[in-house]
């Protein structure tokens, strides 16, 4: 009996923004696979489709997955998370179905595969039936402390990632016992986060990072940012290695 072989779906890390920061591996799978796979809000190219176009073949069918919510329902209403769960399936159903019909699927992650990205819910859902393979890529916090010129970790330092939906007095409690830290969702948290950094007695060390190694990159110490609306693509360091020597 002659068993169909089934197509393999690729996570393909994208690294933190700049094209020419995508791996070898990655490259070599963006030119070959023949379906490219990514999420974007309604309405937009997509960054993760921005980051990838100067690899791809041109040839490969596109699998555009938009996003059905993003923020203007909070995360932790139930309607959010219906409505995500449900696209989520969706997505990985339409992904299953060109791997069900022999064709392999790379699916664009911005930064890291494994490192909070919208891959995650379609890994939980397809290795169980499907090969999967991932390659990592550089992480946008990788990305953003380069080009901020702050080494983020010395000697020692416990580094932490923090994800800024947390509530502010959590933000608080661990940035106090924090070496170094990365503060990752900043958005519209942005005030918390200020008022956590504040409370931890850490705000002057803050650095604020938008869109790092990207086109419209900017580095500023948390202090002097205006009120504004800040992006999604931004990330806030707190360097460490407080009380260094000097060799």
């Amino acid at each position: 009996m002659t068993v169909n072989p089934t197509g393999t779906l690729y996570g393909v890390g994208l690294g933190p923004g700049d094209p020419d920061l995508v791996t070898l591996k990655a490259a070599r799978i963006l030119k070959t696979a023949p379906v490219i796979a990514h999420f974007r809000k309604k309405g937009r190219a997509g960054h993760a489709w921005t980051i990838a176009a100067p690899h791809l073949n041109g040839d490969a069918s596109e699998a555009a997955f938009e996003y059905p919510v993003t923020t203007e329902i909070d995360f932790r209403e139930d309607a959010y998370v219906d409505a995500i769960r449900d696209f989520y399936t969706a997505s990985a159903q339409a992904i299953m179905q060109h791997l069900a019909e022999g064709r392999d699927v790379a699916l664009l992650c911005e930064g890291d595969p494994f490192f909070y990205g919208s891959f995650l819910h379609m890994y939980d859902r397809i290795r169980s039936a499907y090969p999967v393979r991932v390659v990592p890529g550089i992480t946008g916090m990788s990305g953003c402390w380069t080009a901020a010129a702050a080494p983020i970790t010395y000697g020692d330092d416990i580094l932490m990632v923090l994800p800024g939906t947390l509530d502010g007095a959590a933000l608080a409690s661990h940035l106090r016992t924090a070496d170094a830290a990365v503060i990752m969702k900043v958005g519209h948290n942005i005030d918390k986060i200020k008022r956590a950094l504040h409370d931890a007695g850490r705000a002057a060390d803050a650095i604020y990072v938008e869109r790092g190694t990207m086109q419209g990159e900017r580095v500023v110490p948390l202090a002097e940012l205006e009120d504004c609306a800040v992006p999604y693509f931004s990330i806030i360091l707190l360097p460490g290695g407080r009380g260094r020597r000097i060799a």
